[in-house]
C-alpha cells in the first residue's frame, strides 16, 4: 500500500500532467498543502522531494516551489560528424548559417547565446598520452558554453584541446575572439590542411559534481553523461580531443551502425 507522501506526490503529479499547474507555475506553500491534504508538513516535504527528484518541480530559494520548465532537448547522433565535414570547405557565408548545436536542437543561430574562452596549458598526462606528445607540451584549451537564449543553463560543458605547435601556423586558431567559428573545429583544422578520417567517442556516466549540477541546473538525482571525443586525421594522428559533460535529463543520443551485407 502506498504511503501518505507517495499518494500526495501522485496527486500533485497528475495535477501537473493535466496542465492544472503549468510550467513555471507556483505550488501552494508547504503549510497550505499540509492543510489541503490533512497531513503534516514533513509528509508534504517528502512528497515534494519525490517530485523534485523526478525533475517535475524545483525549489527556488526565498520564492517557493515551482513546476519546472521543460528544457530544450538535444538529440545527438553520430551522423553529425559527416554533416560537419561536408560543410567544412563551404564558403563562410554558408557555414555561418547554422552549426552543430542548431543541428542537434532545431534552433536557429539567433536563438543561441555562445561563449568561448581560450588559454594555454601544459598537457596533463592522459591528454599528452592520447596526443602522443611529451607531458610538457603546450596545449590550447578551449572552453565552450552554448545555451538557448530563453534558458540560463548551457546545453553541455565542453572543453576542447589542440596541440599549440600543430595549429599555430594559423594565428586565428589561437584567438578566442574568432569564435564562434563558422563550420566549427573541422573547418578550423581545414585551414591548416588537416582532414579528419574518423572520430572516436567514449561515453561514461556518473553523478554530477556540485559545480556541474549548479551550472547545468540539474534536478536532484540526475546523472551526467561524459563524452571523450578523439579526432584522427587521415595520417592516423590525433588532432583534437574534447571532453563534453552532457546533462542526463535532457540529452538523447542515437547511434546507427550500418552493417556490411553478406
Amino acid at each position: 500500500m502506498a504511503k501518505a507522501y507517495e499518494r500526495i506526490a501522485d496527486d500533485i503529479r497528475e495535477t501537473i500532467r493535466a496542465g492544472q499547474l503549468a510550467p513555471g507555475g507556483r505550488l501552494p506553500s508547504e503549510t497550505v498543502l499540509a492543510e489541503q491534504y490533512g497531513r503534516s508538513v514533513p509528509t508534504i516535504r517528502e512528497a515534494l522531494r519525490l517530485l523534485r527528484d523526478e525533475g517535475l518541480i524545483e525549489k527556488q530559494h526565498g520564492r517557493g516551489t515551482f513546476v519546472r520548465e521543460p528544457r530544450r532537448r538535444v538529440y545527438r547522433t553520430n551522423t553529425r560528424h559527416q554533416w560537419e565535414k561536408d560543410r567544412a570547405r563551404e564558403p563562410e557565408a554558408r557555414r555561418a548559417e547554422t552549426g552543430a548545436t542548431e543541428h542537434d536542437t532545431g534552433l536557429q543561430v539567433n536563438d543561441l547565446v555562445f561563449r568561448a574562452s581560450y588559454r594555454e596549458i601544459k598537457a596533463p598526462e592522459d591528454i599528452a598520452k592520447a596526443f602522443g606528445v611529451p607531458e610538457d607540451s603546450t596545449l590550447v584549451e578551449r572552453t565552450y558554453r552554448t545555451r538557448y537564449a530563453a534558458e540560463r543553463a548551457p546545453f553541455a560543458l565542453v572543453t576542447s584541446y589542440l596541440v599549440r605547435d600543430m595549429v599555430a601556423k594559423n594565428p586565428d586558431l589561437l584567438d578566442e575572439t574568432k569564435e564562434p567559428w563558422p563550420g566549427g573545429t573541422q573547418s578550423q583544422l581545414h585551414t591548416i590542411g588537416i582532414e579528419l578520417d574518423r572520430i572516436d567517442e567514449r561515453f561514461t556516466c556518473r553523478p554530477p559534481t556540485p559545480e556541474e549540477a549548479e551550472e547545468l541546473e540539474l534536478p536532484h538525482g540526475s546523472a551526467v553523461v561524459l563524452l571523450r571525443k578523439t579526432s584522427y586525421d587521415t595520417n592516423d594522428r590525433v588532432v583534437e580531443i574534447s571532453d563534453v559533460t552532457l546533462p542526463g535529463d535532457r540529452t538523447e543520443m542515437t547511434f546507427t551502425t550500418r552493417l556490411e551485407r553478406w
